[in-house]
């Protein structure tokens, strides 16, 4: 439900959800130019602390506001008019620079919209920036050579994770109610989770993604929406997704219609996601008061672990990022290595030195993990989990030294996310409640490829069940 206001009042615009600013422009009781003033102010606030947003074109927010009200004046109504939207800085977004956080990139101006933002245009939204990145969007913090380092909007010495980061500080620190990003192993998952927002990943093939820069891999990133509410991931997935003829993938594909009311569901909840991965007290905590008060709810919820194939976990899987990296970037990197952030570096010379049977071994394991994620979903209609293991760590490192009281490597706190991208299945995270120090837990919903209805219909629950938890960490 809209949170606008009555006719007759003002409303605080910034405490408007997306459906709400829409329903102000289209009916003239707000312009949209005012909109976009008041959170270009708030972007002056809250940005130089946070480095979250960068590439802010006051000439190029003109020509969108321009042609919008061409477009109210012709009696189009549409779906997102006049709310402001930050786009992640590897997708592309005409006319602005676009770096995917690489000195590589630092000058490349988009020559023409990425189709996802092509849709966020004919839907009436407004571009106010870029938000920053990790290097090609292959590393769980985000900081890069071009922009440096973004930090957490509720302790700066923190970070929001990556890659997705910037997107997800610009909607938690009030800064736009939309963000586009990209989520190719939890990027646009575990960063809302940190911050506090929503962060959906859609099915593959959901939302066209056939123009802009070449992935690292194929068949498992997608544009992915972070918001502040469900209901505006929802709304700006409906502006997004449906099948494009440059785009392959969409062609054939299609979100699944399910009127089943949800306590009919049979859902899933594993601690752990059946791996052998440590959890902090604190996440483990929120996660199992979230179930709970998902079952109060009327859902029926039980424990289930899901079975993946022997030896499989996202070490797995990583040499596909690094030969994808060393494939795409390999040749500048012998030219130049100083040109890139020391950890992406890393990946690339690791994929140089990838065999191809181990690459053809971790794209069985990709395969595999699709199948296994497949195969639960014929006993479930959908799966529970805590977003991440741990709560946000310093900002000064990649990853936090310990889980659990374990000692673990740089990647663990992503060890819940990947294996849904590899499946293609629709995978959204939800505030659930807090942690230490009052920091965000996320809760992770997903299911079985196409049912991204389904997967929103029961986050939209979960996020009026978790109303009280989170009001009263506020």
């Amino acid at each position: 439900m809209s949170n606008a206001s009555t006719a007759g009042t003002t409303p605080d615009i910034v405490a408007l959800d997306a459906a709400g600013i829409a329903a102000h422009v289209c009916a003239g009781r707000l312009d949209a130019a005012d909109v976009a003033t008041i959170f270009q102010a708030r972007i002056e606030e809250r940005n130089p602390e946070l480095n979250a947003v960068f590439e802010q074109r006051p000439d190029l927010v003109q020509a969108d506001l321009a042609e919008l009200r061409a477009r109210l004046a012709r009696g189009e109504r549409p779906l997102l008019a006049g709310v402001p939207v930050i786009v992640k800085d590897v997708i592309w977004t005409k006319g602005r620079c676009v770096t995917q956080g690489s000195q590589l990139y630092r000058d490349f101006v988009a020559p023409e919209d990425a189709i996802a933002v092509e849709r966020l245009r004919r839907a009436g939204a407004i571009i106010l920036g870029m938000g920053n990145t990790s290097e090609f969007a292959c590393k769980g913090l985000t900081t890069n050579k071009v922009y440096g380092l973004t930090r957490h909007p509720a302790d700066p010495t923190l970070t929001a994770g990556g890659s997705s980061g910037g997107c997800a500080v610009a909607v938690a620190a009030g800064m736009a109610p939309l963000a586009l990003g990209t989520d190719g192993g939890g990027s646009s998952r575990r960063p809302p989770a940190h911050a506090g927002v929503v962060g959906f990943k859609p099915s593959f093939g959901a939302i066209p993604d056939a123009v802009g820069f070449p992935h690292a891999f194929h068949g498992i990133q997608v544009m992915a929406p972070i918001t502040r509410t469900v209901a505006d991931a929802e709304l700006m997935f409906r502006a997004l997704s449906g099948p494009d003829p440059r785009d392959p993938a969409t062609l054939g594909f299609a979100v699944v219609s399910d009127a089943r009311p949800l306590h009919t569901l049979r859902i899933a909840f594993s601690p752990r996601l059946g791996l052998n991965v440590p959890v902090d007290d604190d996440v483990a905590a929120a996660f199992d008061t979230a179930v709970s008060r998902l079952q109060a709810a009327g859902l029926s919820v039980e424990r289930a672990d899901p079975v993946w194939p022997a030896g499989t976990d996202e070490a797995a899987l990583m040499p596909l990022q690094h030969v994808g990296l060393a494939n795409l970037y390999g040749e500048a990197w012998r030219r130049d290595p100083d040109l890139f952030d020391p950890d992406v570096a890393r990946q690339i010379e690791r994929g140089l030195a990838w065999s191809g049977v181990e690459v053809a071994r971790a794209r069985e394991a990709s395969h595999s993990i699709g199948l296994a994620v497949a195969a639960f979903f014929t006993r479930y209609d959908l799966l529970l989990s805590a977003t991440t293991p741990c709560v946000a760590w310093r900002n000064d490192r990649l990853g936090p030294e310990q889980i659990g009281g374990v000692t673990v490597e740089p990647r663990a706190h992503a060890a819940f996310t990947p294996f849904f991208n590899h499946a293609q299945a629709p995978a959204i995270s939800v505030p659930c409640g807090t942690g230490r120090d009052a920091l965000p837990v996320g809760l992770q919903i997903a299911g079985p490829r196409g049912s991204d209805l389904r997967v929103l219909a029961a986050a939209r629950l979960a996020e009026s069940a978790f109303a009280s938890l989170l009001h009263s960490a506020a």
